[in-house]
């Protein structure tokens, strides 16, 4: 998986394993030698290399395109898809159970629904949202 991932997100930011290699501080060879799995990176040049695309570090490593909803490369650090839910009758809906599970939530819990025409609907943990704002409140005064 760590090959093709860093295959995949270096031509996808149209980088050479060259430039790559100057980033994270090592010879092209050794970047071509992890894309083909001959070789894996330590754990540190890992780290490097996550934040030089933007990806956490689990996803560099681990990502499938098997386990993923969306195909293509790796998706940028804390943003996910989720997959598609069907809307109920009544407008009720299951939250996916990964998205349970990234963000913590269990029954019971309250969550304030965002709308935008433009852009579409949110939806954010209570406690989170009013903490929010009543930072946004001490800030103004």
């Amino acid at each position: 998986m760590f090959c093709e991932n860093l295959a995949s997100l270096r031509k996808l930011k149209r980088m050479t394993q060259e430039q790559l290699a100057e980033k994270v501080g090592v010879s092209r060879q050794a970047v071509a030698k992890w894309e083909t799995g001959e070789s894996v990176p330590d754990l540190e040049r890992s780290r490097q290399i996550a934040q030089v695309f933007g990806v956490s570090l689990d996803d560099l490593v681990n990502y499938s395109e098997e386990n993923s909803v969306i195909k293509g490369a790796v998706p940028p650090k804390g943003k996910y898809i989720f997959g598609v839910v069907e809307l109920g009758k009544d407008g009720e809906f299951k939250l996916p159970e990964r998205a349970l599970k990234v963000f913590d939530l269990k029954p019971g819990d309250n969550l304030v629904v965002l709308g935008d025409e433009g852009n579409g609907i949110a939806l954010i943990n209570e406690k989170s949202f009013f903490d929010l704002t009543d930072m946004i409140r001490k800030y103004k005064k």
